[in-house]
């Protein structure tokens, strides 16, 4: 399949009831600061380079920022908080990202996410995940580069893991650890797991700037 064709696919899709009921409604309703936006109100196509070496994985998108924008991490604080670090770390052409036509590029790399619907209070349901990690697989077989992974979060990570043993890799209990890098097998992708850069954690301190940088650092160490 083409990433075009695919991305048409998922933007389309309406699996489930409680998130494409969710999602239209805060497209109807709006935040207050973003009265005159049109908003994007339907799934959310992965972003950036499908040639590149690293795939980002982070959660679902917010419910003003992708969901508004349409697209991955564009128009919220963790956006923000994440294209200036992908920026710092030449996988940016610029640093800041407020809407799907300000001309941001990505280089070597793909952000994409678990869930392509926002979630209410940012959970999706266990069949809610299950309907959409197929399209993660298959972006995952279009990266013919593919070298490794960063999770944003935990959910990024527990999924990235279960795609491969569910491919039959055989791959041990693994503990999510902010930082630490893992080995899917000789022969598969690495795999860097980060917090995922919430406000929830960048303001509570969690998640410092050189934390995150860090992240991005390593990833680029890990490319051959």
């Amino acid at each position: 399949m083409d990433i075009n064709i695919l991305n048409q696919t998922i933007i389309q899709c309406r699996k489930c009831p409680r998130l494409v009921e969710y999602r239209e409604s805060v497209a109807r309703k709006k935040k207050k600061a973003y009265q005159d936006w049109v908003y994007w109100g339907k799934p959310v196509p992965a972003f950036g380079d499908i040639h590149g070496r690293t795939l980002v994985v982070g959660l679902a998108p917010g419910p003003h920022g992708s969901n508004r924008t349409g697209r991955m991490f564009t128009g919220d604080a963790s956006g923000v908080f994440l294209f200036r670090a992908l920026y710092q770390a030449g996988f940016a052409n610029q640093p800041q990202s407020t809407n799907r036509d300000d001309g941001l590029a990505l280089s070597d790399m793909l952000v994409s996410a678990v869930c392509r619907c926002v979630p209410p209070d940012n959970k999706p349901s266990r069949e809610e995940v299950a309907n959409c990690l197929p399209y993660l697989v298959q972006e995952i077989e279009l990266m013919a580069n593919l070298q490794g992974f960063v999770a944003l979060g935990r959910i990024g990570f527990e999924n990235v893991l279960g795609i491969y043993r569910a491919k039959g890799v055989s791959i041990q209990r693994q503990d999510f650890k902010h930082g630490a890098i893992y080995r899917l097998g000789k022969g598969f992708p690495w795999m860097v797991a980060s917090y995922h850069p919430s406000q929830q954690n960048t303001q509570t301190g969690r998640l410092t700037v050189e934390m995150f940088d860090q992240i991005w650092q390593t990833a680029k160490s890990l490319l051959k």
